[in-house]
């Protein structure tokens, strides 16, 4: 189910046709970060599985691009505590306790449902359709059965969506939650052929929030993040 990062070869700093790899959240980033977001994308989509050990050889390999920037980005992820570093093989993904999944849940339900509700409010058409693309690209990926993908324009929505209250500190402690959530349950998700129809929830918030329809935000809002933790509860 892996992508490539990379659809145009290895990473060479100099090389001016370097692969080009997401930018989560719409953010202008170095190809190091842009590596991490990928590898990121992975962890949430519960592509690198908790407990694993993975070198950089291996996911550069896996990824198609160089070592060098998947053991630094692996090392940003460490940091974070997405990972833990393993002395002469590589990085172990970290495990997230039913008990943290449920704080993270709660957490992004106090912080997203009103402030997207808000902005049924605030909003201006212009910038809420800027965002239909990265929900198209959700569903089409749901609908392509690329979990990496999904995970990276899910993302680009939610972060873009949040932007638009104009705080910047909502956004990053969203970002951070997500970032450290995983999303085990996507693959059963897909597999049940039911991935597609949480895709387009998405399609589905952003015409309540064209509409100015404070009610249907707030409750397609919930029924998402009520979706999200079913995922996180999903697991092997």
């Amino acid at each position: 189910m892996m992508r490539d990062m990379a659809q145009t070869g290895r990473h060479n700093p100099q090389d001016a046709d370097a692969p080009v790899l997401p930018r989560l959240g719409g953010r202008r980033s170095s190809f190091r970060e842009r590596v991490a977001d990928a590898l990121r994308a992975a962890l949430i989509a519960g592509e690198l599985r908790p407990g694993e050990v993975y070198s950089a050889p291996s996911l550069a390999a896996r990824f198609g691009v160089s070592a060098t920037p998947v053991r630094e980005a692996m090392l940003d992820l460490a940091k974070e505590g997405l990972v833990d570093t393993v002395p002469n093989k590589g990085f172990r993904v970290t495990a997230v306790s039913d008990k943290q999944l449920d704080e993270y849940t709660q957490i992004r339900a106090l912080i997203e449902v009103p402030t997207v509700v808000e902005l049924a409010r605030t909003a201006d058409r212009v910038s809420l359709e800027a965002l239909r693309p990265a929900a198209r690209e959700i569903v089409a990926a749901a609908a392509a059965g690329d979990l990496i993908a999904y995970v990276e324009a899910d993302t680009r929505f939610h972060l873009g969506l949040l932007a638009l209250a104009g705080n910047a500190h909502l956004v990053e402690v969203v970002a951070d939650l997500r970032g450290r959530s995983r999303l085990y349950g996507l693959t059963a998700l897909l597999e049940a052929g039911r991935l597609l129809a949480s895709a387009e929830e998405h399609l589905e918030l952003l015409d309540a929030l064209l509409e100015r329809n404070e009610k249907a935000v707030h409750e397609v809002m919930t029924r998402h993040l009520g979706h999200v933790r079913s995922l996180w509860a999903a697991r092997d």
